[in-house]
């Protein structure tokens, strides 16, 4: 009886540890957080994530973005780099020959406690005179930048590329009969390079690339342009050929170079009127919903041991041949 009695006190006097029997009274005090949310309501789970890019895409058609409903979307293009991510330009060479030729840049990275040379030190002179900001890493983080690539302590971030719409290409104030370059399947960004290095010469207003299967404005176009990238846009479309379309509608005539052409090129008697020269690809040339899109299919009289030229040459041929006959 006694026994009973001090385990009876120790229930109501003991302040260390649970108490006896007090489980049930420690739960009614619990407070519940309610049900458990929904996957997409979670932050961090992957069907939120999902949720919110579906959102993006539908604010993104609702405000007439590039695959939207807006003017544009039609024949597209958008402004920004075409794969929206910086470029890095890597070894003293390379940088060295894209600070020459005004390749822009966000950062110049020397590598630390480096043994420099003349490339290394006229890197950092052009970078500095264009107010590129010079900036000391370690050999590792250069590494890590270039994903193992040989830079030999000198790379060159390059901002992705800002390109024009194709419209914009139709409003230019610019003086002369307007006159734009149109690239099919030009997937060498060199290529493209030397097409906007022609156009600047032979006063085209603009160069249309097609935002798929098509060579971007990366650092190896900027270069080969040789700095006329900087004064002749390049616009992105979507749609190449709605976009042509669009040209054909506000009084441009499209024509488009192929060996087997209806006239040519000497004999081509649209060089005085708005055109938009379509050039293809080397080894497939025009696609064929863009040759069924043109005016006029205009082939270059070469000699009969060559095949075909290259798409940059043919080019350049055709805007020197009309740039002549404009001005007789």
């Amino acid at each position: 009886m006694a026994g009973n009695q001090r385990r009876r006190a120790a229930r109501t006097t003991n302040k260390k540890g649970a108490v006896v029997g007090s489980g049930g009274q420690r739960r009614k005090q619990l407070k519940g957080k309610g049900p458990t949310p929904r996957a997409a309501d979670r932050v961090g789970h992957p069907a939120a994530r999902r949720a919110n890019r579906g959102s993006d895409a539908a604010a993104d058609k609702a405000g007439g973005r590039p695959g939207g409903s807006g003017a544009r979307g039609s024949q597209g293009g958008r402004r920004g780099g075409a794969k929206g991510s910086t470029e890095l330009v890597a070894g003293r060479n390379s940088v060295l020959e894209a600070l020459r030729t005004g390749v822009p840049g966000t950062a110049l990275h020397v590598g630390s406690r480096m043994e420099s040379d003349d490339r290394v030190r006229e890197s950092i002179t052009l970078a500095t005179e264009s107010a590129i900001p010079v900036m000391e890493s370690p050999r590792g983080e250069l590494d890590r930048m270039t994903d193992g690539a040989v830079h030999q302590g000198l790379v060159l971030a390059v901002p992705p590329y800002e390109y024009a719409h194709p419209e914009d290409l139709m409003s230019q104030q610019l003086p002369g009969v307007p006159l734009v370059v149109a690239l099919d399947g030009i997937t060498d960004p060199r290529n493209l390079g030397a097409i906007v290095r022609s156009a600047g010469a032979f006063g085209a207003h603009g160069v249309v690339v097609p935002a798929r299967r098509s060579a971007g404005m990366t650092a190896a176009a900027w270069k080969t342009s040789a700095g006329a990238a900087a004064r002749v846009p390049v616009a992105q479309a979507t749609n190449l050929t709605r976009a042509l379309e669009a040209y054909r509608k506000a009084g441009f005539f499209v024509i488009g170079l192929d060996a087997d052409g209806d006239v040519q090129l000497p004999g081509l008697e649209l060089a005085d009127q708005p055109l938009v020269v379509v050039v293809g690809s080397e080894g497939k040339g025009l696609s064929r919903l863009v040759r069924e899109t043109c005016d006029q299919i205009v082939s270059i009289p070469i000699a009969a041991v060559t095949e075909s030229l290259n798409a940059g040459i043919a080019t350049a041929v055709t805007l020197y041949e009309i740039a002549r006959t404009r001005t007789r």
